[in-house]
């Protein structure tokens, strides 16, 4: 296993080389999650009166998000890194735990085996939100350790899971996936076939996990488990060398806010200061920093590095609205000193994240959309005008396949890449996203602006998205074009 360094010189404006092989790298380990899955719902609306029956807000439904939530966001987060990932988990025999099997296997690279436990309900957290706050949040939930004979089968599953992939992670929440005596079970199973073991842990009692290769608690958990203060750097160490020695740990990495993370093993202790420029929201932050640091090590990536990727993933994911991931992107971005204009070009689900965070600060959005092949002063012109209609700009780019079924031959002159790459570098442009449909109706619905502009050359009727935003509430407006600037014209001229 050859270490990455992490202290070695770069380039100004390039990332850190080093890190930044690491992060391509986080794609190629494979990683069994064994753990409590819940389903975590979104309801998003907005609030502009108080009840006439209690002294409450209403809200009203704009709509709503279902995800895996628990044990299953951190496989949402391994999938995001491109990390293969096997997962096994309980759900019960109700409508939501067949929700969360079909959201579960709608991942990509995913094997998923969701146990069905008869008579249980599974764990279901609801939160509504208005103006990027949550108002009100309600659990269902079964924490009764899951039937014996259902716990012995998923042991001798995660034993033939372990034996196929490189690092095993137990996620406990204390929903009872992970009662009893499953975890020191799995301890035994993941050194018998040789392979990582490393735990989020939930409660008091850290001897459940003894033997484990890595814990990943908090400062609070850090503290109860070990009955020690935690009320200084030097004090947080002296209890995570405390947890190690009693439960035979390899190693202990303390999460720790907004001072990072450190880690204590038999090398020593490193500190990590933390790596978020804004934090919106830190919901789901510790299963993105698990998942970061078990993905690289699956890679073959050092546990200093590991644990520094990690550090770097929580600072990313913060920074995100609600419960988000951290692409390699958005790692290899971060890594970055000064922001690229080509980090504006981002994919779909990018860019409703985005969007999301600029909600969160108020921002109107505006959405504008074309082939914009070869440029030219009255494109400017219009983007301009749409830019001054909101507080940022989505640009919807028609793909190269797209636009030739719109333009015909023999557009478009340029690349998808390039048409992207000139438009993230004008100022009036925030956001560059390219869609491979017909329309852009698809982008539409899912970024959902506040403002939809087309130049002034199509009527309101003409616009493609118009009832779709105005059914929201959003407006529709026509930016002015600069007469006698167009591409065919610009074609013309050049074959003349």
């Amino acid at each position: 296993m050859n270490q990455i360094p992490i202290g070695s010189a770069q380039q100004p404006d390039q990332p850190h080389p080093d890190l930044a092989a690491a992060v391509r790298r986080l794609a190629h380990g494979s990683v069994l999650v064994v753990g409590d899955v819940m389903l975590d719902r979104y309801t998003y609306g907005a609030v502009s009166r108080i009840s006439q029956e209690a002294p409450v807000p209403i809200l009203t439904i704009e709509r709503e998000v279902a995800l895996p939530g628990g044990a299953g966001n951190v496989v949402r987060n391994l999938t995001a890194l491109g990390a293969a990932t096997a997962f096994i988990s309980v759900v019960g025999d109700d409508q939501e735990g067949s929700d969360l099997t079909g959201l579960v296997g709608g991942q990509p690279n995913v094997e998923p085996w969701l146990l069905v436990q008869g008579g249980r309900t599974t764990t279901v957290k609801t939160r509504l939100i208005a103006a990027g706050q949550q108002l009100l949040r309600t659990d269902r939930e079964d924490t009764d350790p899951i039937h014996p004979k259902l716990a012995d089968r998923l042991v001798r599953i995660a034993g033939d899971a372990m034996a196929a992939t490189s690092v095993t992670v137990l996620s406990d929440y204390g929903k009872g996936v992970l009662g009893a005596d499953l975890p020191a079970r799995f301890v035994e199973a993941a050194k018998r076939t040789g392979r990582r073991l490393l735990v989020d842990p939930r409660g008091a009692d850290f001897a459940r996990y003894a033997g484990a290769d890595l814990v990943m608690p908090n400062r609070q958990e850090l503290a109860t488990a070990t009955g020690m203060p935690i009320d200084s750097e030097a004090a947080i160490v002296a209890a995570a060398e405390e947890l190690r020695r009693r439960h035979g740990f390899g190693a202990v990495v303390v999460t720790r806010g907004n001072d990072g993370m450190t880690l204590v093993d038999a090398g020593g202790t490193q500190h990590f200061p933390a790596e978020a420029a804004d934090v919106y929201d830190t919901s789901g932050c510790g299963d993105t920093a698990l998942a970061t640091l078990a993905a690289a090590l699956a890679a073959q990536v050092e546990l200093p590095t590991a644990v520094r990727l990690a550090n770097l993933a929580a600072g990313v994911v913060v920074g995100k609205v609600g419960t988000a991931v951290a692409r390699q992107d958005d790692l290899l971005a971060a890594l970055s000193p000064q922001r690229s204009a080509l980090r504006k070009i981002v994919g779909r689900d990018e860019a409703v994240e985005q969007v999301e965070r600029w909600r969160h600060k108020g921002w109107r959005v505006g959405l504008t959309n074309g082939c914009f092949d070869l440029l030219h002063p009255g494109h400017v012109h219009m983007l301009e005008e749409a830019r001054e209609r909101c507080d940022r700009l989505v640009v919807g780019l028609n793909g190269d396949a797209s636009a030739a079924r719109a333009k015909g031959p023999p557009c478009p002159i340029q690349p998808e890449a390039a048409r992207a790459a000139i438009l993230a570098s004008l100022a009036s442009v925030d956001l560059v996203c390219i869609f491979d449909e017909d329309t852009p109706e698809a982008l539409i619905e899912a970024v959902r602006p506040d403002v939809l502009i087309k130049g002034a050359n199509y009527t309101l009727d003409e616009v493609v998205g118009a009832e779709q935003v105005r059914s929201w509430g959003g407006k529709v407006m026509l930016a002015g074009v600069l007469p006698g600037h167009s591409t065919a014209a610009t074609l013309a001229r050049l074959r003349e």
